[in-house]
């Protein structure tokens, strides 16, 4: 039986005067199997460091980059434990090149979910629980000192509480140090329709396991609990009250679809444009691991005060400029999101018009302009015309993010100089790709009922990118190719420099992504150009399926090249893919944000846009 997902998220600040918590759901699409998978990571940053809330947008950033990279894949523990280490390796080397950020950090929790499979990796204090039958059930280990008490006033091992050490002082976290104690699931808990799982900081603690079973039971949908159970910890009214971040998952039974096949051969026609802890009984759980209590003996015996009491002397000398570093980087990142947009271009481009094929006269065809505008279609040898493209003007930007602490790859911001070139307008749809496989005897990806016509095509690899830039290539007689990284971000700023084309927020309506409040499913993708374009005439540089270019992966842009060309080398296992997606977070569509896929796998949220040479 198959399963799938309803998700919603929400967070509150509380009494604090920033929000500490980051979190991220990304809905994954399909394993190799079919089967779905989403990803949900959450992390609570430390409330004894000005800093906290870098480390959890750090660590939610890193992660998610980091799993996606290696997605699919059967070996789940091992690529889990992975991302974390590598969002905690991110805060050591941040903290090794900001030293006034020494002692900031977070906990986190991740849950994957595999069509009807639970995994998990956490460190620290957050909660990962499941709700069935009326039943709260802890799942992941709690690594705070309280935690340790309880459990061995469980086991008939009462221990008397140190001084100076608080119930919520945490054994375990992320601050770029080695991590005493991971809690990972080395096999999945197995979930069934009517379950729902709970994703929560620590906040959540206000409320007790009997208060966040009844208000579970009383919402019928996850966004319903999700509302009731963050507005039962304000009315808690508790003084000091934590940030509280909540993410809720129903389980329920996917309905069967039936998948129409491909069309034999598409017709070509230009895109239509539109402006409670107990053991689950059938389930029993690994042994975990207490290696952690070891070090707590062995901390009780140099005095007591705890791990983060020790680091305190350390936090205290850097606190001050820990908190200047940070209110200066706000403001620069602030002033420069608030400059006024400055479009290269001032008029948009003249709509386009279906040009009629006529007789190929001449041995090499020819482009094909409409009324004198940069807006065309390349004549097909066999028949018909290429994507919708246009002529987007030479230029200069600053390419990258302005801090290397929320997106060490984003940075150093550099200066790059792009020659005028060609670009679809649009993505490339379905009918235009199925012509391509249709004439090279390439496979024809799914197109899951969707109008072939309207619909950007996914499911592509890199590979299968290429392949079609070149034969674009062949029946047109000018050279097609994937646009530079350097080319997509310059192409898709249009002249601006906030993190969308649009401004400094995603908003409503300005694209179609999982948080976007769209008014379109986010099952699936929308048609093409159904939002309005850029001040270069394009549509969807933002959102709906994310889009390859033709760069390898490189950690960051130290030594990237400043003329626009492809950036070889590096990890070219992967390559990079630019946009979000319609079933990614909206901070994915900001225009510097950059993901990475293997070169030779499809995605379900990756498509095609195509450059060609003048």
């Amino acid at each position: 039986m198959k399963v799938e997902f309803d998700i919603a998220s929400d967070q509150i600040d509380g009494a604090r005067d920033y929000q500490e918590d980051a979190y991220m759901v990304n809905q994954l699409g399909e394993a190799e199997n079919g089967e779905v998978c989403s990803l949900i990571i959450m992390a609570d940053g430390m409330g004894g460091h000005a800093a906290g809330n870098v480390a959890s947008n750090m660590v939610v950033a890193t992660f998610n980059k980091t799993f996606q990279a290696k997605f699919p894949t059967t070996e789940i523990a091992e690529v889990l434990t992975d991302a974390l280490n590598r969002s905690n390796d991110q805060i050591r080397a941040s903290v090794k090149e900001t030293p006034a950020l020494r002692g900031m950090g977070c906990t986190m929790v991740s849950a994957y979910l595999q069509d009807n499979k639970l995994y998990w990796v956490s460190v620290g204090d957050s909660h990962l629980y499941l709700i069935r039958d009326r039943e709260l059930i802890k799942q992941n280990a709690d690594h705070s000192y309280g935690a340790y008490l309880d459990m061995m006033k469980e086991q008939g091992m009462e221990i008397d509480e140190q001084a100076g050490m608080s119930r919520n002082m945490l054994m375990s976290a992320m601050t770029g140090e080695e991590i005493s104690s991971i809690d990972v699931s080395e096999s999945p808990i197995k979930l069934r329709p009517g379950d729902r799982v709970i994703v929560a900081s620590d906040g959540l603690d206000t409320l007790g396991a009997g208060a966040i079973i009844q208000y579970s039971s009383w919402s019928t949908t996850a966004k319903e609990c999700v509302y009731a159970l963050l507005k039962a910890v304000e009315d808690a009214n508790k003084i000091n009250q934590d940030n509280t971040t909540l993410i809720v998952v129903d389980i329920k039974e996917r309905e069967s679809r039936s998948i129409p096949e491909a069309p034999p051969e598409a017709v070509p026609a230009e895109p239509v444009s539109r402006v409670a802890d107990v053991k689950i009984p059938d389930e029993p759980r690994e042994p975990r691991s207490y290696k952690w209590l070891v070090w707590l003996i062995v901390l009780g015996a140099l005095g007591g005060g705890g791990y983060f009491a020790w680091q305190k002397g350390l936090v205290d000398e850097a606190m001050q400029k820990g908190t200047e570093l940070v209110e200066s980087t706000a403001q620069t990142i602030e002033a420069e999101l608030e400059a006024k947009p400055e479009p290269v271009v001032e008029a948009e481009p003249e709509p386009v018009v279906e040009a009629q094929p006529e007789p190929v006269i001449e041995p090499e065809p020819k482009p094909v302009f409409v009324d004198k505008a940069d807006v065309f279609r390349d004549r097909l040898k066999s028949g018909g015309y290429g994507p919708t493209m246009i002529k987007v003007p030479a230029g200069k930007f600053r390419m990258g993010g302005a801090s290397a602490i929320i997106a060490p790859d984003e940075v150093p911001r550099h200066e790059v100089n792009i020659q005028s070139f060609m670009v679809s307008v649009y993505e490339v749809t379905f009918e235009e790709y199925y012509r391509f496989a249709q004439a090279t005897g390439r496979r024809k990806p799914k197109n899951n009922g969707w109008d072939v016509k309207t619909h950007p095509v996914i499911d592509v690899s890199w590979d299968d990118a290429i392949a079609y830039t070149r034969w674009l290539s062949k029946e047109t007689g000018m050279r097609y190719r994937l646009l530079s990284e350097s080319e997509w971000e310059y192409v898709a700023r249009a002249g601006t420099t906030t993190p969308f084309w649009w401004g400094t927020k995603a908003g409503v309506s300005n694209a179609h992504c999982f948080d976007c409040k769209s008014e379109f499913s986010t099952s699936k993708p929308a048609k093409v150009g159904t939002y309005k374009p850029n001040a270069f005439g394009l549509y969807d540089t933002a959102g709906n399926v994310y889009e390859w270019v033709h760069d390898c992966y490189h950690r960051g842009y130290k030594d990237a090249p400043n003329d626009g060309s492809v950036w070889e080398g590096g990890d070219c296992d992967v390559r990079v893919v630019r946009g979000g997606a319609y079933r990614s977070p909206a901070d994915s569509m900001r225009v510097e944000n950059r993901e990475i896929f293997k070169s030779d796998r499809g995605q379900y949220n990756v498509g095609i846009r195509v450059a060609r040479d003048l």
